[in-house]
């Protein structure tokens, strides 16, 4: 497990994705954009800066100026929350759902390799055991 989260501090998964764009992008708009794809696809709650802040596990005023720089780039734009018009949400822009998808394929492409000697089996038990593992955390951080 430290070997694992080791590796996620480099951002060695992260830094093939931001090599390979056609527009420039730092690890930070990286960051925000998966969030903003994360929360536009559960539907139940809008996103907005606290809820980068919150799942990226950073102060909000962090939050706020990494979301200004993925503003700025063009991958992300502020919109009225439905629900409160005083309230700022954020979504994807054609750019950063074209980072979102190029992002996917290249972590696809990285795991593939990673698991091509697995046998199928091993590598469904090892998604469901994965998957597990992570809805204990999940449940652990919740309380």
């Amino acid at each position: 497990m430290i070997r694992i989260r080791r590796r996620q501090s480099r951002r060695s998964l992260a830094r093939p994705v931001v090599e390979g764009m056609a527009e420039p992008l730092d690890l930070n708009t990286l960051a925000v954009i998966d969030v903003v794809d994360e929360g536009s696809s559960e539907g139940d709650r809008d996103v907005t800066v606290g809820f980068v802040a919150d799942r990226l596990a950073i102060d909000p005023s962090r939050a706020s100026r990494i979301v200004a720089d993925a503003v700025r780039s063009g991958f992300v734009r502020r919109i009225a929350s439905q629900e409160d018009g005083r309230r700022s949400c954020l979504e994807l822009t054609g750019s950063g759902r074209a980072a979102v998808a190029a992002a996917h394929r290249t972590r696809q492409d990285f795991y593939s390799r990673v698991l091509e000697d697995w046998d199928p089996d091993e590598q469904q038990e090892f998604a469901r055991l994965l998957t597990k593992f992570v809805l204990s955390l999940d449940d652990t951080d919740r309380g």
